[in-house]
């Protein structure tokens, strides 16, 4: 089958193991049933997110210009920790930012090739922990608001990594750690004043992905500098591709990007 279409972030469907969909242009792709076939990815132009305009793409789906005109694009989004909807205060749109930031969120810690802590809206569990390729995760506070939650993250976070390493997250080896354990030794470097959201709940969700098997080595690839990849698919992990000869594509940062597909 071939076709172009706009690639976002495939869709994801918690099961055992993960089932993963691509809409491309209104033709969705059931990924999982590509895993063992050839896949090609051509570069065609851009799109992007917002303007809609052939210009090339900046960051998260957007033109230079939109990315720091769009509120889908706010500091806030990605440092929750400088929210200011709960204040009345608009960073680029009020309405939107009140929306997204004044809802029930999730302070949670992850296992992605390495034990993290992270925020995300209590709607998008477990769809966020998919999406940073984490094998467990488990939730630490459920705060009213993303400032709260992005509160205990940066106090957290001098103790835990807040980022994914890629690299090990695409490993085979990844190794376990006891999240609750974790989780335990993190409490008390909670701020005081924020210890009322700390959830007791130690429920651990184990997440396992679609991969024939992992890659010896890892080569990402970005159509920006390599306008085609091609390789047997053998695995889905987070937002990633892989390929049997090493190659690697990670969709959510190709977004804007219009790409022929010869599935």
């Amino acid at each position: 089958m071939k076709i172009t279409g706009l690639i976002t972030k495939m869709m994801a469907e918690y099961a055992d193991p993960i089932q993963y969909f691509l809409n491309l242009d209104n033709e969705v792709i059931m990924m999982n049933q590509l895993l063992g076939k050839r896949v090609k990815i051509r570069f065609n132009h851009y799109h992007c997110m917002n303007c809609g305009q052939d210009k090339e793409i900046f960051a998260m789906g957007f033109c230079k210009n939109c990315y720091f005109l769009s509120p889908h694009a706010g500091e806030w989004v990605v440092r929750p920790e400088l929210s200011k909807a709960h204040l009345g205060i608009a960073d680029r749109n009020l309405v939107f930012e009140q929306e997204a930031q004044l809802q029930p969120h999730i302070v949670y810690l992850a296992n992605s090739g390495g034990a993290k802590v992270g925020v995300t809206r209590k709607s998008q569990i477990p769809v966020r922990w998919i999406d940073q390729g984490a094998e467990y995760a488990v939730k630490l506070a459920q705060t009213d608001n993303r400032y709260e939650a992005g509160r205990i993250e940066v106090a957290l976070k001098q103790h835990i990594s807040d980022k994914t390493n890629y690299r090990k997250m695409l490993s085979q080896d990844v190794p376990y750690i006891d999240l609750n354990e974790k989780k335990q030794q993190l409490l008390n470097f909670v701020p005081t004043d924020l210890q009322h959201f700390i959830l007791s709940d130690d429920e651990i969700t184990k997440l396992r992905y679609p991969v024939m098997n992992y890659p010896l080595g890892i080569q990402s690839v970005n159509l920006k500098k390599d306008p085609e990849i091609e390789g047997i698919l053998i695995g889905i992990k987070g937002q990633y591709l892989l390929f049997d000869n090493n190659l690697t594509i990670n969709l959510r940062s190709h977004e804007g990007f219009v790409a022929d597909w010869d599935v």
